[in-house]
């Protein structure tokens, strides 16, 4: 992918390049939904990993300043999207739907004249 307009995929498209990257490799025996939640799971303790220890300042200073960290960061975020993307691939999941419809439960569990400003959860508001 040469632009940045290249780079740009639907979740569709996204989803038909993991199946096929998978499926080039023979992995789908592999690939049981329990296998790739572990894997999404895995990939998101390597994310964290890079913050382990680091304060909210460092953080921040880490994804502006540093390419080199920068780039660690994207290829773990990178890595648990992939994860997710091929379990909604294999077992038939419209991520799209499915965030909708997450948000819009977000959006009433967490109305914003009770949940501004505040990190409680939905049942301490």
């Amino acid at each position: 992918m040469d632009t940045k307009k290249d780079a740009i995929r639907t979740i569709e498209e996204m989803k038909q390049a993991v199946k096929q990257f998978c499926e080039e490799r023979d992995w789908d025996q592999f690939h049981h939904v329990k296998d790739l939640a572990i894997g999404a799971a895995t990939e998101s303790a390597e994310l964290l990993e890079i913050f382990r220890f680091k304060t909210d300042a460092v953080c921040d200073e880490m994804i502006v300043n540093s390419p080199v960290d920068r780039k660690k960061i994207s290829d773990e975020l990178s890595d648990v999207l992939f994860f997710i993307v091929r379990i909604a691939q294999k077992y038939g999941i419209d991520l799209s739907d499915a965030f909708d419809a997450k948000l819009a439960n977000n959006i009433a569990k967490y109305p914003i004249e009770k949940a501004r400003g505040s990190n409680k959860k939905y049942d301490e508001l």
